[in-house]
């Protein structure tokens, strides 16, 4: 597993934390920031599938 899918995971998981204490406390920055932590996390973790796939195709 490449390092790009957890570290893309784990910012997944920030994201939905930060989002989730935005929309408790009503701070509308916190849940933008949170969902663009997510996304972040999205895009990372693709990439991070990819460079396994092209490992994979080259074993």
């Amino acid at each position: 597993m490449d390092k790009d899918r957890i570290a893309g995971a784990g910012k997944q998981a920030k994201g939905s934390v930060k989002e989730g204490v935005g929309k408790m406390t009503g701070d509308t920055s916190m849940q933008v920031e949170g969902k663009a932590d997510k996304a972040e996390g999205k895009v990372q973790n693709a990439v991070g599938g990819a460079k396994d796939k092209a490992r994979e195709a080259n074993d």
